[in-house]
């Protein structure tokens, strides 16, 4: 999975197309990725003490990483990512513009 945790990803498919976000979390056995305020789902949360109410909380849920791509952070644009060897390290770039990631 070429996508990391802290990178800046753009939504491409699902109810949140469009949105940009920093990624929480990923799920490399599952293929999954959670991000901030992405694929919100409610939670009903019991009260924990006598005399107060019960709530509704959302949280973010895990969507699959096809439904994200890259923002690359030189040009400002949703891009696949190309891996670019160099002196034995392999190196991230941008298939746009070949910034490094």
């Amino acid at each position: 999975m070429k996508i990391k945790k802290g990178d800046t990803i753009k939504i491409i498919s699902g109810k949140d197309r469009g949105k940009t976000a920093k990624v929480l979390r990923i799920d490399m056995k599952a293929g999954r990725i959670l991000s901030e305020g992405i694929n919100l789902k409610k939670k009903h949360v019991r009260s924990k003490t006598q005399g107060k109410r019960g709530e509704i909380i959302q949280m973010p849920a895990f969507f699959p990483v096809s439904a994200a791509m890259i923002v690359c952070p030189a040009c400002k644009a949703a891009t696949r990512i190309g891996i670019l060897i160099v002196g034995g390290e392999k190196k991230r770039v941008c298939k746009k513009c070949k910034a490094e990631l």
